[in-house]
């Protein structure tokens, strides 16, 4: 009787301070079965309390009525239950009944002047302090919801540094909250606003000793691993564990730590430790793919065990890695195990394949035919697919229209191409970049400037000003309709809205405008720009050894051709020292190249050395037997000096005619040609000469494409 006494008097003293404004609510609530079973719930906790305890003091009586509260979703009633716990009376209990409890069983010492709380009990109150983060979490306050939790691993940890011993028993809830309170623990330090903890808690989580199972674990890796890979913060610091040995690898940034945790997770799925979630490839994928690491998503995918995922998927994800390291072959052979057999999700397979082909002049044919393919496989299903397909078709067809073939047949597929992009265009509601760019880019070619424009400006407004490539067009086009001034205006745009990274090739585009202005020490001022902002990009790229051999090519690309770009910019100027010393800097990033020794054949040209510049016009063919440019000059060269035959002169023209159709200088020197071979060619002078003024009107400061 005296113990029932007491527990009623402390009920009723908690129900009579906390609660007396909203009794009359409580007791009016109809209490359907739900309310019963929290009802039989919280009895048999206090029944169970009293039997191992002798009596159900303040603090356990607190925390099963605020328990009660919360599960009624009384959420600030249960908070205000839970914050009249004593935790700096109760957690030195808690501390020293876990420590106990955790040592060989032997006789306790009568020098204790309280005795140790039951095993039930320390459950009970770990659980009130979990259900009071819960409550603050709910009432968004998120730091004190961390700070609170947090407390429930300082107490295990520190009273338990080994994790929970077999001896506590099954029925114990500890193990339960424990769980809980680690999953909760990053997600509230995420709310609040504070990654670095957030990082420091997933850490916590999973190199503490605690006994977590094998799914708890795996839950707290995803999360860990897709929090790394897309918070948009800071990166958090390097993990730096005593245990680590000095052979140990250590991930340097978020990116490789997500990595880590992911294939530690795609191990477990391979050992059959874990159930596989689709998910885990997913993220893997794109954390490699963004860190130069195809190899290793190729060694990852042939070692999942058969089964895991569809065999299909396998080649696809497999054809993907190979094209994106260029061995496009190999990724062809295995799409063709898709294909090859009129699989019904052949789809996929057959729009990949037809994006490799149409990237390389070999397989433009086979390219259109993998798309004709698609689209009849794809034309029952999805819209949008069927759009890619028409517009991977135009690409492929786009191609072949740059090989060899008659005037007549070129002007054809050229039409084709437009018609299948804006099919492509009509499947996807113009909403796809791509066919937007290709539709402009199309019409630019074909000299159709005011479509091109119109099509370049929805570009823009499409992708919000977000790409380059889409800025660098619609200045191109603008300076084929000799627009140059707004041209520099979209490119200054442009600069506004890129980083500082990304702004090469704008800078680059600048300054050709600025020299068709006339404004020669503007585009000289825009070009040392541009070489200031490379040299401290390539010292970045040299740091991050991953983006070096991708982005440094490209740097060093874009350096050459700034260096070859000034070259001429001082030729005009006849500053011939400049000239050189811009082809010497030139010369020591790539010796072979024929753009090099062009520049330096009109250098020759300029200062009336003709021989000289023969011999470089030569050698520049002799490194790539397509260029151009040293066709044009070469032939130049050769009917100035009128010691080959014309006959010689022609064929490097047609040659370079052949490569690249729109070259107005080309054509107005075969004019020439014609014209010296007397009366009977003067209509192939005209056609000519046509050709060349047309094409000059329309010219743009560099080439569309």
């Amino acid at each position: 009787m005296k113990l029932e006494n007491e527990m009623i008097r402390s009920s009723e003293s908690l129900a009579v301070n906390d609660y007396s404004s909203d009794a009359n609510d409580y007791s009016s609530q109809a209490t359907g079965e739900n309310d019963k079973k929290i009802d039989t719930g919280n009895i048999e906790e206090a029944e169970s309390s009293l039997r191992e305890n002798g009596s159900l003091n303040y603090e356990e009586a607190r925390a099963l009525l605020g328990r009660y509260e919360y599960q009624k979703g009384n959420i600030e009633a249960a908070l205000h239950v839970f914050e009249g716990i004593d935790l700096a009376t109760v957690v030195p209990k808690m501390k020293t009944s876990l420590t106990q409890r955790s040592e060989p069983r032997k006789k306790v010492s009568h020098n204790y002047g309280d005795p140790p709380l039951s095993t039930h009990a320390v459950g009970l109150l770990l659980e009130a302090i979990y259900l009071k983060s819960k409550s603050l979490q709910m009432l968004q306050r998120y730091k004190e919801a961390a700070q609170s939790c947090k407390v429930i691993l300082d107490i295990i940890e520190s009273s338990l540094p080994e994790g929970l011993p077999e001896n506590f028993g099954t029925d114990c809830k500890l193990q339960e909250t424990l769980n809980h309170a680690i999953e909760l623990l990053p997600e509230l330090w995420k709310l609040a606003g504070s990654p670095q903890e957030a990082v420091l808690s997933f850490r916590r989580a999973l190199l503490h000793h605690q006994t977590l199972n094998t799914e708890t674990t795996a839950k707290i890796q995803k999360d860990f691993a897709y929090f790394l890979l897309y918070n948009g913060g800071e990166e958090a610091v390097p993990p730096n564990l005593r245990s680590q040995m000095d052979t140990s690898f250590v991930p340097k940034n978020n990116i490789e730590e997500a990595i880590l945790l992911l294939m530690i997770l795609l191990r477990k799925v391979s050992l059959q430790m874990i159930k596989w979630d689709p998910l885990i490839l997913d993220h893997l994928s794109y954390a490699l793919s963004i860190s130069n690491g195809l190899g290793a998503l190729c060694a990852q995918l042939e070692e999942l065990p058969p089964g895991i995922i569809d065999s299909n998927e396998r080649y696809i994800l497999l054809a993907l890695c190979y094209h994106g390291q260029g061995d496009d072959i190999s990724a062809l052979h295995l799409l063709k195990n898709i294909y090859k057999h009129d699989d019904p999700q052949r789809g996929p397979a057959l729009l990949l394949a037809s994006k490799i082909c149409g990237e390389n002049l070999s397989f433009f044919e086979e390219g259109a035919s993998s798309a004709k393919r698609a689209i009849r496989a794809l034309e029952d299903n999805c819209d949008e697919m069927v759009g890619i397909a028409y517009y991977l078709l135009g690409i492929s067809i786009s191609g072949h229209c740059r090989s060899a073939i008659s005037d007549l047949e070129r002007v054809e597929k050229q039409t084709e191409v437009i018609q299948c992009l804006e099919t492509g265009g009509k499947f996807t509601g113009m909403n796809d970049s791509r066919i937007v760019y290709n539709l402009s880019l199309e019409n630019a070619e074909q000299r159709k400037l005011d479509v091109a424009l119109s099509y370049a400006k929805r570009l823009v407004k499409l992708e919000g000003g977000s790409s380059v490539k889409g800025w660098i067009l619609l200045a191109r086009i603008l300076s084929g309709q000799k627009r140059f001034s707004e041209g520099e205006t979209v490119i200054n745009a442009a600069l506004e809205q890129t980083g500082k990274w990304d702004q090469g090739e704008l800078l680059r585009t600048k300054a050709r405008l600025q020299v068709a202005q006339g404004e020669i020490k503007n585009a000289i001022q825009t070009y040392t720009q541009i070489l200031a902002v490379l040299q401290v990009q390539g010292k970045s790229f040299r740091s991050q050894k991953k983006n070096h051999e991708i982005g440094g090519k490209h740097l060093k690309s874009l350096e050459m051709e700034t260096w070859h770009d000034l070259a001429m910019v001082y030729m005009k100027l006849s500053q011939w020292s400049d000239a050189e010393a811009c082809l010497l800097k030139s010369e020591s990033i790539d010796y072979y190249s024929a753009s090099r020794l062009h520049i330096t054949g009109l250098l020759y040209e300029a200062k009336g050395l003709d021989k000289e510049a023969q011999k470089a016009y030569e050698l520049a063919l002799d490194m790539d037997p397509g260029h151009v440019a040293s066709l044009v000059s070469l032939a130049v060269i050769i009917r100035r000096a009128g010691v080959k035959p014309a006959a010689a002169a022609k064929s490097f023209l047609t040659e370079a005619l052949r490569l690249d159709r729109l070259n107005s200088l080309a054509w107005y020197n075969l004019g020439l040609l014609y014209k010296e071979d007397g009366p009977m060619f003067m209509r192939e002078a005209a056609n000519c000469f046509e050709a060349a003024s047309i094409l000059e009107e329309t010219e743009p400061i560099e080439p569309f494409r």
